[in-house]
């Protein structure tokens, strides 16, 4: 979808929920894919997912386009900052998610929830996904989201700065302290 497409339907989902849909069937395996990133769980996802989307149409008509320079249009930017602030929500209401058990039974599920099932079984046959998300999940939030938009979503930091209503500057140095962390906490490499 380019930039005028999409402005063209976030004006039309104003009065139109039809076009609501278009962006939500563009934007949901995106924002799906951020938030299951960051919490290793699907179904904790497809819940913080859903809150994202109620809380995206429920305001669509406070939204305003501002056009970053280089960045592109912001309203799948928007879509994540209503995500992470969502993960953040759930993360002060509950023990940090530690562990990726979670697989369920796809047989009795729609085919969205078995395309869901084998995209997190492909997720969890990556040793080193694994073991980064378990050591991102230790680090604060703060550090998880901007090492999660930049190492997993492929953000840049202008990006990633109006995801989160923050200055590049401090993008930046929140990367530079969570990989510092991150390495930190990592185990000796054995010879």
């Amino acid at each position: 979808m380019d930039f005028n497409q999409e402005r063209q339907l976030v004006k039309e989902a104003k009065k139109n929920s039809e076009a609501f849909t278009r962006l939500y069937d563009y934007y949901y395996p995106r924002i799906f894919g951020y938030v299951l990133k960051r919490t290793g769980d699907v179904e904790i996802s497809k819940d913080i997912v859903s809150e994202t989307f109620i809380k995206a149409l429920k305001n669509i008509n406070q939204f305003q386009w501002r056009q970053t320079i280089g960045i592109g249009p912001n309203f799948g930017s928007w879509l994540y900052r209503i995500a992470s602030n969502e993960i953040s929500n759930f993360f002060r209401k509950q023990k940090p998610v530690t562990s990726l058990e979670f697989i369920s039974d796809p047989r009795s599920e729609s085919d969205l929830h078995n395309e869901i099932i084998e995209a997190q079984t492909k997720l969890a046959r990556h040793e080193d996904f694994i073991f980064f998300q378990k050591q991102i999940v230790l680090l604060s939030l703060k550090y998880q989201e901007v090492l999660v938009l930049r190492f997993f979503e492929k953000k840049k930091v202008k990006e990633i700065a109006e995801i989160l209503g923050k200055s590049q500057g401090t993008i930046k140095s929140l990367l530079h302290r969570g990989l510092i962390k991150l390495r930190k906490q990592m185990p000796p490499i054995k010879d």
